[in-house]
């Protein structure tokens, strides 16, 4: 049973075993750079970061309380990095990364700008708009990672539920109300100055 198998490499690899740490390098590697790998989709990101998630768990393999089991363990460790390196990259591509204009999907027409606002006309002058941009910008940092992830998947680059419900090993219905939730918390976030 690969449990127990994982439970015999952990306790050997804490008692300064490498070769059993190698085990798991070999049980695990190629998950975690699949799941790394389709949420970067860049093929030298996800070696590095599944590299740095064995060596983070090596590091900290002490205090592994074995609350959850071993896998579930080093996948959210390789997730957190991936998440880490993603947010750390939108962030540079800030400019790039949200158009307010695109459609939100299931309404064509309806973008960014209508979802936060009321249907009434948005900011006339161009510091107005500005300053709009911005606000969406510093509010989608803010959101819940999860939220501000399904949102950009979504709303960025324009993926489809079912790409984002197999990406993300979610059901299309989790993923809608996902979606929805999180449009309602940026919709909050963004506050009452700018929705009108």
């Amino acid at each position: 049973m690969e449990n127990e198998a994982d439970q015999s490499a952990l306790n050997r690899a804490r008692n300064g075993d490498v070769g059993a740490f190698n085990e798991l390098v070999v049980r695990y590697q190629g998950r975690i750079f699949a799941k790394v790998f389709s949420l970067l989709r860049n093929r030298q990101d996800a070696e590095e970061i599944t590299q740095d998630t064995f060596i983070r768990a090596h590091r900290v393999l002490s205090s592994f309380r074995g609350t959850a089991s071993f896998s579930t363990w080093i996948h959210q460790i390789g997730l957190n990095l991936a998440r880490n390196r993603y947010w750390y990259w939108r962030r540079r591509k800030r400019d790039e990364s949200l158009s307010l204009d695109a459609d939100l999907g299931e309404e064509p027409g309806m973008t960014m700008h209508e979802l936060l606002s009321d249907g009434s006309s948005g900011p006339e002058s161009e510091a107005q708009q500005n300053e709009f941009v911005r606000k969406v910008a510093e509010c989608m940092e803010r959101l819940k990672p999860e939220h501000a992830l399904i949102l950009t998947m979504r709303n960025v680059q324009n993926m489809a539920y079912e790409d984002i419900a197999e990406e993300l090993g979610l059901s299309i219905g989790t993923v809608k109300s996902r979606i929805n939730r999180a449009r309602e918390a940026l919709r909050e976030m963004m506050g009452e100055e700018f929705i009108q």
